[in-house]
């Protein structure tokens, strides 16, 4: 098994990491909201929270007080 000589320093470790980019996110369009989001994560649309186009946490209804 190999062995280095000696340590690597940080500069030297974060130059030889400066190709190693983020690649640009993912969009998705949903089928039940149409809604544009970041694929696999949960997004929020008029209140309620949405995944893989089902209501996850449903939104609170609107509290109508009669005067």
């Amino acid at each position: 098994m190999a062995h280095p000589k000696s340590r690597v320093s940080k500069s030297k470790k974060n130059k030889r990491r400066t190709h190693h980019k983020a690649a640009m996110p993912q969009i998705a369009i949903c089928k039940t909201t149409g809604e544009a989001h970041m694929m696999h994560r949960a997004y929020w649309h008029e209140g309620s929270m949405y995944y893989k186009g089902q209501v996850v946490i449903q939104a609170k209804e609107a509290e109508v007080s009669e005067d």
